[in-house]
Parts: C-alpha cells; sequence; structure tokens
C-alpha cells in the first residue's frame, strides 16, 4: 500500500476549516483507492507570527523538502501587514523549493453559474500554465530619491531562456496528457515587450516544431486573451505565460467558472516538492463561523491527488464533487447562501466525502 506524506498548512482565517475538509475528502479518497496519507500540520501563520515575530524558520524549507506535497488552506491575517505572510511564506515556498509552475484549471461544473452570458459547462474548460519563478515577482529594480519630486521606482521583467524552456516543456507535456483539442496558446505582448516575449515566442516554436508536432500552437497578446476568455473561452484548451500575466488571467478565469470559492491550483516543481491551494484568501470575517465554501480546497486536494499519480482517486474526488453541486442542496457558493440553507463547511465536506466513498 503506498504512503504519501503530506505537510499542511491551515494558515490564517478560514484556512483551517477549509483544509480540514480538504483532508476528510482526500482521505475518503484514498480510503477506497488503497493509499494512504501520512500528514503533518505546520501552524505558520499570523497568529504565530504575532505571537513569535517568526514567520518561517529555514528549518521548514528543509522538513518540506521531505514530503511529497503540501496542502494549504489559506494566507493572510487582518493584524498582519499585508506582504509580510505573503512574502515570508507563500513566495519563499515557491521560489526555495523551485515550484516554477502556477497551473490553474478553469472549469464550469454544472450547478455552478458563470456570469457570462449563453455559456455553459461545455464552453469553459481550459487550464492556464504560468511560470512561476520569475518575471517582475523577483524583486529586481529599486527606488532612487523616494519621496522627492525626482523620485524613480524600477521594477524589471527578466526572464532566462532556462526559466522560459521548463515552463514551455511543461506546459506542452501537460497539453498532449490533458488530450482535449490539443492546442497550446501562447499569452504575452510581442509587439511592446519586445525583447521578453521575443524570447517566449521563439523558444515556443522552436520547442514546438521539435518536439511536439502533434501539437498544434497558438498565440495572443494578453490584452486580447481577457477579451476571448470572456467572449468566447471555448477557444482555449491550455494557455502558457509569464508570471505577471498569468498572476492576472488566473484572477478572470476564476470569475468565469464560477467565483474564487470553486477556483484551486498548484504550485508544482515536476521533480519535486509541490504546493496546492484554493485560490480564494482567508476571508477572515468568517473564521470560526463554520459557513465558508471548502470547495476550491477540495479541488486543491483533486490537483494534489491527481500529481501524485493517484489519477482514480482524483477522479473520484472531482465526481464527488460535481454530484454534490448537482444534488440542488446548494443554491449558490457564497458562506451567506450557505448559512441560508443551512449547510455548514463542515456537512459539505461531509456530504462530498460520502459521494467519493460511493461514486
Amino acid at each position: 500500500m503506498a504512503t504519501y506524506k503530506i505537510a499542511l498548512l491551515p494558515g490564517d482565517g478560514t484556512g483551517p476549516e477549509v483544509l480540514r475538509e480538504g483532508v476528510k475528502v482526500v482521505g475518503a479518497a484514498a480510503q477506497r483507492f488503497g493509499f494512504t496519507l501520512d500528514t503533518t500540520e505546520y501552524d505558520f501563520g499570523g497568529d504565530r507570527y504575532l505571537k513569535t515575530g517568526e514567520v518561517l524558520p529555514d528549518s521548514a524549507i528543509e522538513e518540506f523538502r521531505g514530503y511529497d506535497a503540501i496542502f494549504l488552506g489559506a494566507i493572510g491575517h487582518p493584524d498582519v501587514k499585508p506582504g509580510i505572510l505573503e512574502k515570508g511564506i507563500l513566495l519563499r515556498v515557491r521560489f526555495e523549493l523551485d515550484q516554477y509552475i502556477n497551473l490553474r484549471p478553469v472549469k464550469l461544473y454544472p450547478g455552478v453559474e458563470t456570469p457570462i452570458k449563453n455559456k455553459g459547462p461545455e464552453d469553459i474548460d481550459f487550464a492556464v500554465v504560468r511560470e512561476n519563478s520569475a518575471d517582475m515577482y523577483t524583486g529586481l529594480g529599486g527606488i532612487q530619491r523616494k519621496g522627492t519630486p525626482y523620485e524613480v521606482a524600477i521594477q524589471e521583467m527578466v526572464y532566462s531562456r532556462n526559466e522560459v524552456d521548463r515552463c514551455l516543456r511543461y506546459a506542452f507535456e501537460y497539453t498532449r496528457k490533458r488530450n482535449k483539442k490539443k492546442t497550446l496558446t501562447l499569452c504575452g505582448k510581442t509587439n511592446v515587450l519586445t525583447y521578453v516575449f521575443d524570447l517566449w515566442e521563439r523558444a515556443f516554436h522552436e520547442m514546438g516544431e521539435k518536439d511536439y508536432p502533434d501539437i498544434k500552437r497558438d498565440y495572443a497578446h494578453v490584452d486580447a486573451t481577457t477579451m476571448w476568455m470572456v467572449k468566447n473561452p471555448e477557444w482555449f484548451d491550455v494557455i502558457v505565460t509569464g508570471n505577471m500575466f498569468g498572476d492576472i488571467i488566473t484572477d478572470l478565469g476564476a470569475m468565469i467558472q464560477g467565483g474564487m470559492g470553486i477556483a484551486a491550483g498548484g504550485n508544482i516543481n515536476p521533480e519535486g516538492v509541490s504546493m496546492f491551494e484554493p485560490i480564494g484568501g482567508s476571508a477572515p470575517k468568517y473564521t470560526g463561523m463554520n459557513i465558508i465554501n471548502p470547495l476550491a480546497c477540495i479541488f486543491a486536494g483533486q490537483m494534489m491527488l491527481d500529481h501524485l499519480g493517484e489519477t482514480d482517486a482524483a477522479k473520484c474526488v472531482e465526481r464527488a464533487c460535481v454530484a454534490f453541486l448537482q444534488s440542488g442542496v446548494l443554491p449558490g457558493l457564497s458562506a451567506k447562501e450557505i448559512q441560508e440553507c443551512g449547510l455548514s463547511t463542515t456537512k459539505i465536506g461531509d456530504m462530498i466525502a460520502d459521494y467519493a466513498a460511493r461514486v
């Protein structure tokens, strides 16, 4: 029987509540398909920082290297200045564990409403592969003459060929594995960012021609991409893009698939330790109320199982979520709607775990 070591980071706000249900559901699938999850919980987050001044010790990064995956609830505390926890935990883990891919499925499930008129689940089913370690997020740049009328602020977009190539290769392989339209769209801005996206475009076509002749290649400027995601989302299969553009279009993707309450993502190191998380924040105003929607975290757990190679269990979790969404017991995904219909975070997790054991 296979055993996977999973580090749990419940984090802040409602993070512990949704992670509890995510673990419950993937645990039910693991039991059904004959493997075990050996979990260890870490208390890194706002409360620990406020008590000790410590964000993430060096020893934690080394410990994380010994796990098969990391499962995250949410990071963000109302009493901690924005950026301290996000940079000190999320970005540090991504950079130091070299999680150079951010994978974001954008999929509208039956029973979930999209704000796009006349579009349904058959129209919204694509994925975004976002480069996750370079671009303007590395902190290159600076400020001169701060606070004066002559202040200059510089933040530089920097990519190496290696960083571009490894992201593109993951995207081509993912498109092939996904095996739907077998179309990979490069999202960039070649008409303005002529140095960086010249590199991306050349690498994209060179790799495609040489190693992936079975994958159709397409290109769209980032502004056009946002338009087509709304007007014709059915055009897309897999989109690959840089860190900044990916950060923007994946939030748009979350909205067209029904909102942050259902969107999940993975920070992937194909050769190392990856981290899976719901896309929404910590929602501190709902902390402890047991009315936050856990579906995004459960879908993150489904992604984790798929990444670990437990494909049947991952499909089972997805079927269980769909069965719940189609059951009609939940009129919407918001905390208010959950409360009004007499459900709770715990009850939703229980119902989906029950489906996972049966469907």
